[in-house]
């Protein structure tokens, strides 16, 4: 909880009632402060129609209403910070930067059912009436009040194109306020203003148009005001950014930094003539899933980066007629399209223990293999089409909660025969070593014991199979030991783990490889092995075989974000051909995958989770 202030402030709105001020004077007055939080309450309430406003709710009212004091001690009632922080540094995120703002978007105050003050943005939007504004849904409170292109430096009786109180709210009747679920693609919410003397806003701002995206990848310009504690100059920022689909929702999401508490209900520009009419074609508006920000405390770097939208559909359309029009239908309950296919949420993947990557169901992308902390497994089918943003389709739950997996320590996939799915080599906490010659959607196939348990293969730290020995199958399994040393085992459908070459003898070095995976990164006869070490650094030794490592290129120094990659497994995610895609789970349960790594380095971060 925050207080809003700022101690240079003094002036008085308390002397100003009585007062009406149609526009700003050309005076600039010593300013009230204001609130400097997130979105209104986090509790779901029903949306209100008519009992935030009454006939009274004018002008001169809104000037006694909203005094310096209640200004100044706005609280932040926002219940987003409820999870543990758990951080990793990203490689990109484009950033907020201020501007002296547009008057068609402007700040939106009200107070919600306990009279605690808060604001959101909000933007024109055009109308028959010429007094229509767009925010989020759960931006819709009590005492209402509009404040185009608000200015730091001037009291509310003196902002540029003056203040206009909410006479009317327009919401979704089926949304749920500050939901994680399929409601939370309602939040949008329209409200009409009061005249302001002879004056109507679009008048005198103008207003912007509304669109509908043709899909969740856009080009969009993101407005809002961030919170005063966060955002010290007072001014609002703006973010030029590429929006991509928030998965299981229909609502898109962008990485940019800057997105402080405040910006809820601020549009998303697709086009922007800021120099000019200061409006323009909006498709998306700040809001959606837990309010419009990832379910994370403000300590998480991702609370001020990933902001969400929703996508604007036949239920943004009707309820922008309604409005228009007046009218307060209800167009039923709300049946969401069916999303594309997600991977989950960041929560469920913290809980992956092991994944492994093989074409374990005869398409032409690979699948992803993946053993949860309770025991249960998941097959990921890899998609068919050729979008390399969707690279899995479907998922088959192989093993359920509390089974043997649970017992699990080390996998890898490989491909075992000539013909047939690809299969799964697992260590097992006891140290049995143990082959499943096919894997497929139906489960494991043709198990076949390595070896025994026994404490030797207990020490085996981490495992992958791959092409080391110059064949055309991923039959041959390197192993890093506990104490360091590098082995590998030619041919297991063959000789099991009877033939052993040892790669290197027991070196410290290698104690600090957490992950490796097999690849084709480098095109040479045989595979390469990726490494990434315990500080970061991760690395290709290329053309590995019964030799040994010959060269090897960094592509991650120490000290990275690589630090924070738990899992890892190389496969042809995107579709195109080879397996020299990563796929990485990080500390945070976020997932990604970089396309067409190589020598040069990792390419074109594709985020699945989170």
């Amino acid at each position: 909880m925050f207080l809003r202030s700022r101690p240079h402030r003094h002036a008085a709105l308390a002397a100003l009632c009585g007062v009406l001020l149609v526009l700003g004077s050309a005076h600039a007055a010593t300013a009230a402060p204001r609130p400097a939080g997130d979105p209104p309450s986090r509790q779901t309430a029903a949306p209100q129609r008519n009992s935030d406003v009454d006939g009274d709710w004018t002008v001169e009212e809104a000037l006694r209403f909203w005094t310096q004091q209640r200004i100044s001690t706005a609280t932040d009632p926002s219940g987003r910070t409820t999870v543990a922080p758990r951080r990793r540094a990203f490689a990109r995120a484009d950033t907020a930067v201020h501007f002296d703002g547009i008057r068609s978007v402007g700040m939106l105050f009200g107070v919600d059912k306990e009279m605690r003050a808060h604001y959101c943005s909000a933007g024109t939007v055009q109308s028959g009436d010429r007094s229509l504004i767009l925010t989020a849904g759960h931006c819709t409170n009590a005492k209402g009040v509009f404040v185009p292109r608000y200015d730091p430096a001037k009291p509310m009786a003196e902002q540029p194109y003056g203040i206009w109180p909410v006479e009317e709210w327009f919401v979704d009747p089926r949304y749920e306020r500050n939901s994680r679920n399929a409601t939370s693609d309602l939040d949008f919410a329209f409200a009409r203003v009061k005249v302001n003397g002879d004056k109507r806003l679009q008048d005198l701002v103008g207003g912007n148009t509304l669109a509908r995206p043709a899909s969740a990848d856009n080009d969009v310009t993101v407005i809002g005001y961030p919170n005063i504690g966060r955002n010290p100059e007072d001014r609002p920022v703006r973010c030029a950014t590429r929006t991509q689909a928030l998965p299981s929702f229909r609502q898109m999401r962008v990485d940019c930094a800057g997105m402080w508490g405040g910006v809820s209900g601020g549009p998303w520009f697709s086009r922007l003539d800021d120099k000019g009419t200061g409006t323009g074609e909006i498709i998306g508006n700040v809001g959606g899933y837990n309010g419009g920000g990832p379910h994370v405390p403000e300590s998480d770097p991702m609370y001020n980066r990933i902001t969400y939208s929703p996508l604007y559909g036949d239920r943004f359309f009707q309820l922008y007629e309604d409005a228009q029009q007046g009218r307060h239908g209800d167009p039923g309950p709300y049946q969401p399209p069916a999303p594309p296919f997600s991977l989950g949420d960041a929560e469920r993947w913290r809980q992956a223990r092991l994944m492994a990557a093989g074409e374990f169901t005869g398409g032409r992308r690979s699948d992803l293999l993946v053993v949860w902390v309770d025991g249960s497994v998941t097959l990921f089918q890899g998609a068919e089409g050729s979008d390399a943003k969707v690279p899995f389709s479907a998922r088959y739950e192989l093993a359920k909660a509390g089974s043997v997996w649970k017992h699990a320590r080390a996998i890898s996939g490989g491909s075992f025969t000539a013909g047939g799915s690809d299969g799964l080599v697992v260590r097992w906490v006891d140290g049995e070593v143990t082959q499943y010659t096919h894997v497929d959607q139906q489960g494991f196939h043709e198990e076949k014991m390595l070896a025994k348990a026994a404490a030797a293969w207990q020490s085996a730290k981490v495992v992958t199979a791959g092409r080391f020995n110059g064949g055309s199958l991923r039959d041959d399994l390197l192993v890093v030991w506990a104490n360091g040393t590098v082995s590998l085992y030619p041919d297991l459908n063959t000789n099991g783990v009877r033939k052993e070459s040892q790669l290197v003898k027991a070196d410290k070095t290698w104690t600090y490889a957490d992950q490796i995976s097999a690849g084709e990164f480098t095109g040479g006869k045989t595979s390469d092995l990726l490494v990434r070490w315990k500080d970061g650094e991760t690395t290709i030794y290329p053309g590995v075989d019964t030799k040994g490592f010959h060269g090897e290129t960094k592509i991650r120094p120490a000290k990275s974000p690589w630090a924070n990659a738990e899992l890892i497994a190389a496969g042809a995610f995107s579709g195109h051909g080879d397996r020299d895609d990563v796929l990485v789970r990080w500390n945070d349960g976020n997932v990604s995958y970089y396309l067409d790594v190589d020598g040069a380095g990792t390419h074109g971060e594709v985020q699945l989770v989170g």
